[in-house]
């Protein structure tokens, strides 16, 4: 089936790669124009456009696909003249208007990392992380006007890990819901696949912000593990040291044996031989990783070896 393929991150680009191996014809990829990234905040492509170019496919970067602008303009014409049978969606990151949706015969397919009707929006795989699902997954559907509301072509499950991060999960979902948008693509194709509407109450995952990723030291420990690995990689949970400088948490868990463990209040900072322990509103986490002001993300027994003991004396995070 001929495609053009709409996505821009990396977790784009696993599902890019498992359409250009398979048997389907990819004409063009959609993706965002060159932003500045990394630390030098160099231009630079979408990981989507790089495999594009490293693989000769046509690349299409239009900055809005409004129908009353100059990019949007040139965009249709060239989709009309690439006659895409199906534009399978990943990521992409910009609202696909009305009138594009019916351009392909199969329309636009986006692969979403959820089970829909939950976590419909922008951060579906940390909002099941920080709610606590035991199980999500991923599924394709056909793209509406609605957030998230097409009916679903197909659907796999996936469970969450009691140590799972979003990256994690992200990265294992990513390369499970390739195998998905290539099956739905062959079903498309063959006329096997039948749309249905999505059944039960929605939920939503709105983007999460660097204010969202602040810890609330009173909650439970359990809901802190939580937040923190919904919120890694990006963007970090965190909290304010005593300077009210940003303590970036890469990684806690829930200790082990909790009588063991020393009590302290919410926020409080003990430090042994063996471990870091941050207080909650029940029992203390075990710090893993930190990052400190102006310094790189490390193994937090590391950062205790160069804490002063008379400075680890009434350490409060909050």
């Amino acid at each position: 089936m001929r495609l053009v393929f709409a996505g821009t991150p990396e977790p784009a680009v696993v599902a890019l790669t498992r359409l250009l191996d398979s048997e389907h014809e990819v004409l063009a990829v959609i993706t965002q124009p060159d932003a500045r990234r990394g630390r030098g905040k160099k231009l630079q492509p979408s990981p989507v456009a790089a495999l594009a170019a490293e693989r000769g496919i046509e690349i299409l970067t239009p900055a809005t696909l409004k129908a009353d602008s100059e990019d949007g303009r040139a965009v249709r014409q060239r989709l009309e003249e690439l006659a895409p049978e199906c534009i399978p969606v990943v990521a992409y990151g910009q609202l696909i208007p009305e009138d594009l949706l019916h351009l392909a015969p199969h329309g636009w397919v986006n692969l979403h990392f959820s089970i829909l009707p939950a976590w419909r929006g922008a951060a579906p795989v940390q909002s099941a992380i920080l709610h606590g699902d035991d199980i999500t997954g991923a599924c394709t559907f056909r793209i509406t006007q609605g957030l998230d509301t097409g009916p679903v072509l197909g659907t796999i499950t996936q469970r969450i890990g009691a140590h799972d991060n979003a990256d994690e999960l992200l990265t294992t979902l990513a390369y499970a819901g390739s195998d998905l948008l290539v099956a739905t693509m062959d079903g498309l194709e063959a006329g096997a696949l039948e749309a249905r509407e999505q059944q039960g109450e929605p939920s939503y995952a709105p983007k999460i912000t660097t204010h969202d990723a602040k810890l609330d030291l009173q909650q439970p420990a359990m809901a802190i593990d939580r937040a923190i690995r919904a919120f890694t990689p990006a963007p970090g949970a965190w909290v304010l040291n005593e300077a009210e400088q940003r303590v970036k948490i890469g990684a806690a868990r829930l200790a082990e044996d909790a009588d063991a463990a020393p009590t302290l209040a919410p926020g409080a900072v003990a430090i042994t031989k063996k471990a870091v322990f941050l207080g909650t509103g029940t029992t203390p986490l075990v710090v893993e990783k930190v990052q400190m002001p102006g310094k790189k993300m490390m193994e937090a027994t590391a950062w205790a070896r160069g804490v002063q003991a008379v400075d680890a004396e009434g350490m409060q995070w909050r």
